[in-house]
């Protein structure tokens, strides 16, 4: 692949105009290029696994909106779907049936989710479901891990504080310490701590929420016996198990990281591919905690645009499309010999970058003597790492989400073709950043 010189003048006019309409010149932080440094890309198009620019250049896309577009932007398949759905209603504010087909679908597929209620984003699930539980155990505390995002709800933006064990500290301006002491924060790869926790604080908590499969701060392989024994801990003080699957649901397997442990937690978040790039989340799981929510029971939820009927389509659409064509296989293949390979280029060049991959997700990171399971595992030198690798593919039409701890994710759109392309300028620009 030829370096190619970005010319960034329209996107550096349109980040200018934006600076002054809004925070930071962006609607969400992660689309910032603070993490990496310059001016973020505008893009006017896409299609498959490739954003076009504003200035017309061509990148061969690896965040994927971040997830959910697992056959690509703008897959055919469900193009068609959206386009006739567009033409027959844009929201009902009603029941319809919908939502019934796309709900049917996935409760048919996965025996652990009884029931389930459609929000417009993983953030709103998540925020449901610790309410769900809190209704549930009639306890107000819960226990979340160092490492594992999940949405902007007050009580989890919060991280370890000092002191005494599961001690949290707001991570954000604008959430009180009286919402954050709610919160307990243990570690990752860590049973000590979670027994530790629940020894001082077990009749409080009422629910563990985890990302069984942690890629919010980059890509952390948990060991299975972790997850299982934080799932018996729990369950012996009466605590709730709440799986986040945001990114993994419908993205490591059809049935998740619950499916891929073979556990059933009680309650779970869904997101991203189930609305096929549409705002789309869910919660779901045991019938009698679903049955707690409005208007079934005392849980009030409710939302406006909620099972929006377009989300709904393009999410059964995609989520047939990957069951009819066993996308998850071909996916896993394709990832395993696109990291492989690189892994062994950058070994053969000597070069201290390396790829750690799961599924169809992979994380590009500063070499490492270990497997990374924490954020303290995470090499010293990797930020900065990163964002010299990051501007180097850029030039070279590969993009990256703008930040070293964002995870990176193949498409069925990415071909054979298009993945030696990338890793020829993958591997240029790791030479590069590192300079060797």
């Amino acid at each position: 692949m030829s370096s190619q010189k970005p010319a960034p003048a329209l996107s550096r006019e349109y980040f200018q105009r934006s600076l002054h309409l809004s925070p930071g010149g962006v609607h969400s932080p992660v689309r910032a290029f603070k993490g990496v440094g310059g001016t973020p890309v505008f893009f006017r198009s896409a299609q498959g696994a490739i954003l076009t620019s504003v200035e017309g250049i061509e990148y061969i896309d690896f965040c994927q909106s971040f997830g959910p577009l697992i056959l690509g932007h703008r897959d055919p398949d469900v193009s068609k779907v959206v386009r006739e759905a567009i033409e027959t209603a844009w929201s009902f504010g009603a029941c319809e049936p919908y939502s019934l087909e796309l709900a049917e679908w996935i409760t048919s597929r996965l025996p652990w989710v009884e029931m389930l209620r459609f929000v417009s984003s993983g953030t709103e699930a998540v925020m449901s479901a610790l309410r769900v539980a809190r209704a549930a155990t009639s306890r107000s505390r819960i226990l979340k891990f160092e490492g594992c995002y999940h949405g902007h709800t007050d009580s989890l933006l919060v991280k370890a504080g000092s002191g005494l064990a599961g001690q949290s500290a707001s991570s954000s301006a604008g959430v009180s310490q009286n919402v954050a002491s709610e919160t307990l924060v243990a570690s990752l790869d860590d049973e000590d701590s979670v027994r530790k926790i629940f020894a001082e604080h077990g009749s409080e908590i009422a629910a563990v929420i985890l990302e069984p499969q942690p890629a919010n701060y980059g890509l952390l392989l948990q060991r299975r016996e972790f997850i299982e024994e934080t799932i018996n801990i729990a369950r012996e003080h009466g605590a709730l198990v709440i799986f986040d699957e945001v990114i993994s649901g419908f993205r490591v397997a059809l049935g998740g990281m619950a499916g891929v442990l073979n556990v059933r937690p009680d309650l779970l978040t869904y997101g991203k591919v189930i609305g096929g790039g549409f705002p789309v989340g869910a919660y779901g799981g045991r019938l009698d905690l679903m049955e707690m929510v409005a208007p079934s029971g005392p849980v009030y939820q409710a939302g406006t645009l909620s099972a929006n009927p377009v989300g709904m389509l393009a999410g059964l659409a995609t989520l047939q499309k990957l069951e009819r064509v066993n996308v998850f296989e071909v996916l896993a293949e394709r990832t395993e010999r696109f990291c492989d390979g690189l892994n062994d280029a950058f070994d053969q060049k000597g070069l201290p970058v390396e790829v750690t991959r799961t599924a169809s997700l992979f994380w590009l990171h500063a070499k490492s003597d270990r497997v990374i399971r924490r954020l303290e595992d995470i090499p010293a030198d990797h930020t900065e790492q990163f964002a010299r690798i990051f501007h180097a593919a850029l030039r070279r039409g590969v993009y990256f989400a703008p930040s070293g701890y964002e995870v990176s994710f193949l498409s069925l759109a990415h071909t054979n073709e298009l993945l030696e392309r990338a890793a020829e300028g993958i591997l240029a620009a790791a030479e590069e950043a590192t300079g060797v």
